[in-house]
């Protein structure tokens, strides 16, 4: 066995045989906030997750550099907006961002953080697009999704030395994921027990005042998943 591999049965022993300590936080941990140890950090969370729509035919179909336009203006956009709602940018990964919210208003915050992404989308970056390409875009229309869940979260750092991140245990991130890749006609997607802790003003909407939220059909996430295609402006 070579040195190398030594090193890996090493840490794998290592990390099996070791007990996890955890703590509860008081607030989204970073990267410094943990060991590379079996640490974590678990609390409640809201995790929000926006993601470009299509993106492999945007890189296939038009030049490298207007879809990296795209990718930029969109993550600014949705990053902006998460930190401006009170979460807190936990991750980019290629063409979305993932985004975490606690405290007495998570559900709230991460909710209204969709629909204002979406009102970012169809009132601030299309319209910026046709302003500056005119007709010349074959077609483009710049297309997202937003999904939003609520579990207990267990935060632990993984990685190499050099080269840490932390890795995002618990329902809502998988959940999040898989709704923000959904194509049921609404751009954000949250799940029954999101829906539940709703106030009325993340609720309602329009005059007269109706419900934002409809109930949808899909077995990708476990239980009731519900779609909205309202906006919020910022």
């Amino acid at each position: 066995m070579t040195y190398f591999e030594n090193e890996l049965v090493g840490f794998a022993d290592k990390t099996y045989r070791a007990a996890w300590t955890t703590r509860a936080g008081r607030k989204v941990p970073d990267v410094d906030d943990l060991t590379a140890g079996n640490q974590a950090v678990t609390f409640e969370g809201a995790v929000l997750y926006a993601d470009l729509t299509e993106s492999t035919a945007l890189v296939r179909g038009y030049y490298n550099w207007f879809a990296a336009d795209i990718y930029k203006t969109y993550l600014y956009c949705a990053g902006r907006i998460i930190t401006s709602c009170g979460g807190s940018i936990t991750a980019y990964d290629g063409d979305r961002v993932m985004g975490v919210f606690i405290g007495d208003t998570k559900a709230d915050d991460a909710a209204l953080a969709g629909l204002k992404i979406n009102y970012a989308v169809r009132e601030i970056l299309n319209p910026a697009l046709v302003r500056q390409f005119g007709d010349g875009l074959k077609g483009f229309v710049l297309r997202q999704k937003v999904g939003i869940d609520i579990s207990e979260l267990f935060v632990a750092k993984t990685g190499v030395r050099a080269s840490n991140d932390l890795v995002w245990v618990g329902n809502a991130a998988n959940n999040a994921a898989k709704m923000a890749a959904l194509d049921l006609g609404y751009s954000t997607y949250i799940t029954e027990p999101v829906r539940d802790a709703l106030s009325e003003n993340a609720r309602y909407g329009g005059s007269p005042r109706q419900d934002m939220w409809s109930r949808t059909f899909t077995s990708a996430v476990p239980g009731t998943v519900y779609g909205s295609g309202w906006q919020s402006s910022i």
